[in-house]
């Protein structure tokens, strides 16, 4: 009955395409619901209070990544099944029942078996994820109009970023009333967090099921699984992107994963004030992220890329200068500098490098091209931070100082420009890394690239332009009711069906300018 009911269609009518498009956006907006109740710092607390070792949180942070390694199978799978969408939504849904599970453990079992069920059950999520995730890339580079690509996830995006910061305040609100009312019932609030989690992945299924998907292309003859790996790797175009690809996913995760723990250990920053900094990087993120998905159907994803690498590259070396050696006046602005920059420019690279990908695969031929790229950055992205914590370690009691010294007859001014400590080291090591990456994206040919100035002169008028909204009383009002007013408005706008192809590119591109 599943299977008649999830069967693909020779081919998609124009309604079916815009009904697709709406659905697919609710699917995002449930699954960041899931993932910001489930994941995260929420579920990283979960594990401290069950009693986890640093080596099991350890083990929680290389699940996911090292997961992605099953979209190898998962490649076979799609090619043989050939319905992507009964594989994505039967993936999905047993992926998502595990967080009932999960949400049983302060119920059902004790605090050492609790562990082991919560890094079993997370094995799982990952596991299927992986394998839905593969089925998923496919089914939507074959879905979505190539020339409206960017705007599309661009606006996915901007919904569910939204959504994701109004339920991550509410979600810490009430984890800290349930700690106040119920104190020794901690672990029972996470519970309820987790089931409501699920219940807004179960949302998102329904959604899935209801997307439409296009018959994939058939197959003359049967290719082996390293044939169809191969494939990649013998498209020079795509194998400069892979390129690109894992070397800046190695860049940054070698230093991503400890911006937290400097800004505890090193700088002794209060957790509050680490969350308003991650707000504020996520609003940035949020804000830009309609600026970037126009700018990728107006130029291209390698212009953009080349705009926002370098900014989240130098980025990170900034952190090397937030202490001079200890903190100093210049700490707190320049991590607010930073962040700033790391959310508009996290924006578009997340979203370019994504769209990027899809646009590079061949029709009918993205199952094997996009899961061959996610199984080398997942390599590169797990690797990285084991590295990264064995650099901490070696670099534990390593100093390295350059300090310009003037004297004269009435005495010395020491001025210290450079002191590298500890995760300072490969915070500058993940800098080298990402120039090289950039050095790679150079190589990477994409139809309607242009120069790096003309993005950047045009994000200039664009910013410009935004400061003057909002620098208006209504602007001022509108900014800060993002969240809610794109809430109200997301049924409205996705709901529409039978529009002409000139309408849906209007309403997808110029929507909300």
């Amino acid at each position: 009955m599943v299977v008649i009911w999830l069967k693909p269609d020779e081919d998609l009518t124009q309604d079916q395409v815009d009904s697709g498009l709406g659905y697919v956006i609710k699917d995002g907006v449930a699954s960041q619901a899931m993932g910001i109740l489930t994941g995260g710092a929420f579920l990283v607390a979960f594990a401290v209070k069950l009693g986890a070792s640093n080596f099991v949180i350890g083990l929680l942070a290389a699940i996911g990544p090292l997961s992605q390694l099953l979209q190898l199978p998962a490649i076979l799978l799609v090619e043989k099944v050939r319905n992507r969408r009964m594989i994505t939504v039967l993936a999905a849904a047993l992926s998502r029942l595990c967080w009932l599970l999960v949400a049983l453990i302060p119920f059902v079992f004790g605090a050492r078996i609790g562990i082991a069920i919560l890094l079993v059950s997370l094995v799982l999520v990952s596991a299927l994820g992986a394998v839905s995730g593969c089925a998923w890339n496919s089914w939507m580079r074959d879905l979505i109009p190539q020339n409206v690509l960017g705007a599309f996830f661009s606006k996915r995006m901007r919904i569910a970023t939204g959504v994701g910061i109004v339920l991550s305040i509410a979600a810490g609100a009430y984890l800290d009333l349930w700690k106040k009312l119920l104190p020794d019932h901690e672990t029972e609030g996470y519970s309820i967090l987790f089931f409501a989690g699920f219940l807004a992945g179960a949302v998102g299924l329904y959604y899935l099921a209801k997307t439409p998907e296009k018959r994939m292309p058939s197959q003359s003859a049967r290719i082996a699984i390293f044939g169809l790996l191969g494939k990649p790797f013998r498209d020079e175009n795509f194998l400069r992107l892979i390129a690109f690809m894992s070397s800046w996913n190695f860049a940054v995760n070698l230093a991503g994963p400890f911006f937290m723990v400097y800004m505890l250990k090193r700088l002794g920053l209060a957790m509050s004030f680490i969350i308003g900094l991650s707000i504020l990087s996520q609003i940035m993120n949020f804000l830009f992220l309609k600026i970037w998905g126009r700018y990728t159907d107006r130029f291209s994803n390698k212009s953009v890329l080349a705009i926002c690498g370098p900014l989240f590259i130098f980025s990170i070396l900034a952190w090397t200068f937030t202490t001079m050696p200890e903190k100093y006046f210049l700490t707190i602005p320049l991590l607010i500098a930073i962040h700033i920059v790391m959310g508009l420019a996290s924006a578009g690279v997340s979203l370019a490098s994504g769209n990027i990908s899809m646009k590079l695969a061949p029709e009918g031929q993205a199952t094997a091209y996009l899961a061959t790229n996610t199984i080398v950055n997942s390599v590169a992205a797990g690797v990285a931070p084991i590295l990264g914590g064995k650099f901490a370690d070696f670099f534990s009691g390593r100093t390295l100082t350059w300090t310009l010294e003037y004297t004269s007859p009435g005495g010395k001014f020491n001025l210290p420009t450079l002191n590298l400590q500890q995760w300072d080291f490969f915070f500058a090591l993940a800098f080298l890394v990402g120039l090289y990456s950039l050095h790679r994206l150079s190589m990477v040919k994409e139809a309607g690239e242009v120069e790096q100035k003309v993005v950047a002169q045009e994000l200039v008028a664009e910013v410009r332009s935004q400061v003057r909204i909002l620098s208006s009383v209504e602007g001022l009002r509108q900014m800060v009711s993002f969240p809610f007013s794109v809430v109200r408005s997301m049924s409205a706008r996705i709901k529409t069906e039978g529009t002409s192809e000139s309408h849906k590119e209007k309403d997808l591109v110029n929507e909300e300018g």
